[in-house]
């Protein structure tokens, strides 16, 4: 599965970008998926309801299938400190029909990573300490940093090198 994670402080603009780039990419007709990483502690699964009943009663899996969406919901195979890379193979029958799949999220890959950084918040870009950034996206210009930066404002480009990066890292 060709992956990549978009990465970057909080209100730097990942999601904004994720969808931008969602568009791009599908405007050219690639097929495109997404994961939404989070450390937190979530139920995705609405306590009470008759599927998460299904969970709490012992199913291994739990599909729910409607007019308008699908879901499935499964517990991991591994601990978020196990196996981390394998745990996104999980997901390869379901996005194997995706050209790309962008991760919103997850430091500790060792897929490519780009990060969104905006100089307004007030932090310094990740990749200062995070070597395995591949590039960054930002309106902002950052001294110091030997890598490339994307211009925020062509996301066609900024699509373009991300798809490149990705296939490159298959």
């Amino acid at each position: 599965m060709k992956r990549v994670h978009i990465i970057g402080g909080k209100n730097h603009g990942k999601t904004t970008l994720v969808t931008e780039l969602i568009q791009e990419l599908s405007r050219q007709g690639h097929r495109v998926g997404t994961i939404k990483h989070t450390h937190h502690q979530h139920e995705l699964d609405t306590p009470g309801k008759d599927s998460h009943r299904h969970r709490e009663a012992g199913a291994a899996v739990v599909g729910i299938l409607s007019r308008s969406m699908n879901a499935v919901f499964w517990p991991p195979t591994a601990t978020c400190e196990e196996l981390r890379e394998d745990r996104y193979a999980e997901f390869d029958s379901i996005f194997a029909d995706c050209d790309l799949v962008i991760v919103e999220g997850d430091l500790q890959t060792d897929r490519p990573k780009v990060e969104v950084w905006r100089e307004s918040q007030g932090t310094r870009p990740i990749a200062e300490k995070d070597r395995s950034v591949a590039a960054i996206v930002s309106h902002d210009s950052i001294e110091g940093l030997e890598l490339p930066i994307w211009n925020r404002t062509e996301v066609a480009l900024v699509a373009k090198n991300i798809f490149d990066l990705a296939s490159k890292n298959a």
